[in-house]
């Protein structure tokens, strides 16, 4: 087990350097913005190689035994074939003593050091996240496992009714069967469920993925290994907004800063912005509504700082005509033509006009 080896390395080297009477150390990644390269070719963001060095002193002393306690509870659930969801794992350190951590936001930022400094994604860690991994309609059959027999199950998007397929949160071992034409990634569960109860899927053979905000890992995974595997387009549908652009579009197709060191395993290079663009509220006359002072400082931050904007033209142009309207509309603006108008004519229109949509 390759973190079980990681682990062991680090406490070795940890426990020579006590013995020695220097005192230890831990490099980890700096995770941020600042700290990330886009290269268009690779199709993500890739961490540059700056760190910060952790080393054990008076003032790091808590944090540094946290660090190491978790790392060894990471060890004990992988080398027993368990998982402990992020939550479990912060009650798990009331155990601790003075180690334990007082909230869960100190357990979760622990944790994404030590992936990052393995750069190993938490699941390989033994760690799970609480939440769900999106939902799937449409033309896609999933071959997933029986827990008990091991027997393969193949599971039917199209047969959930009014209902739609989960994503796990572990994806690996799924298998998938399409004829599907694309993925249509949509942000909001409300969209999602107009699409899936008029069969808009069936209309365009495609698929439809709920990401309900920003992406899970599990859902851009999953999205990921459609996309390579069965070589299918992947289109996203979000609101016109900075947050939709760049907390949401942005991380499906190139990620974080915050989680550089796993990119290039959960992000979907081939993603495509369908819409809803600044360019569509112009165009289709949608209702909006005034642009809030952080949506002004998340369009200038993304324009001037990252290099995602900076690499595509049509995003700094993007953002600066939303900036000169002033204003942001949702997806479901497009019912002010009607509720159906969206599959009547906007997706049509815009899947048949690839030069209105943004990379």
């Amino acid at each position: 087990m390759k973190v079980v080896s990681q682990i062991k390395a680090t406490a070795s080297n940890i426990y020579e350097k006590i013995m020695k009477k220097q005192k230890p150390s831990i490099n980890v990644p700096l995770r941020s913005l600042q700290n990330v390269k886009y290269d268009p070719k690779n199709g993500y963001f890739e961490l540059k190689g700056a760190k910060k060095q952790r080393t054990l002193t008076v003032n790091t002393v808590k944090t540094f035994a946290q660090t190491l306690r978790m790392m060894a509870f990471s060890k004990e659930v992988v080398e027993n074939d368990d998982i402990a969801t992020k939550r479990e794992t912060y009650y798990v350190s009331k155990n601790w003593g003075e180690a334990k951590f007082d909230e869960q936001v100190e357990s979760d930022t622990v944790m994404d050091d030590i992936e990052a400094m393995f750069e190993v994604n938490r699941e390989q860690l033994g760690f799970i996240p609480e939440e769900k991994g999106g939902e799937v309609a449409g033309e896609l059959i999933v071959i997933d496992k029986d827990p008990n027999t091991g027997k393969d199950i193949k599971v039917d998007c199209t047969k959930f009714g009014s209902g739609a397929y989960s994503i796990p949160i572990s994806i690996e071992h799924l298998k998938f069967e399409t004829d599907a034409k694309f993925v249509l990634a949509i942000e909001t569960a409300g969209m999602f469920q107009r699409l899936v109860k008029h069969g808009y899927y069936k209309k365009a053979k495609c698929i439809l993925v709920s990401m309900g905000g920003v992406p899970t890992r599990a859902c851009r995974r999953f999205i990921r290994r459609l996309s390579d595997e069965k070589n299918i387009p992947v289109y996203a549908f979000v609101d016109c907004d900075p947050y939709g652009a760049f907390n949401i579009y942005r991380t499906l197709k190139v990620g974080s800063g915050n989680a550089a060191h796993i990119n290039k395993y959960f992000c979907v290079p081939k993603a495509k912005f369908l819409g809803v663009t600044p360019q569509d509220i112009v165009d289709y006359k949608l209702p909006t509504h005034k642009l809030k002072d952080v949506d002004i400082k998340r369009a200038k931050d993304a324009i001037k700082n990252d290099p995602f904007v900076q690499e595509h033209k049509e995003w700094q142009k993007a953002m600066d005509l939303l900036l000169k309207m002033g204003v942001r509309a949702e997806q479901q603006a497009l019912a002010k033509w009607g509720l159906n108008y969206v599959m009547e004519r906007y997706l049509p229109e815009k899947l048949k006009n690839p030069k209105s949509w943004l990379p």
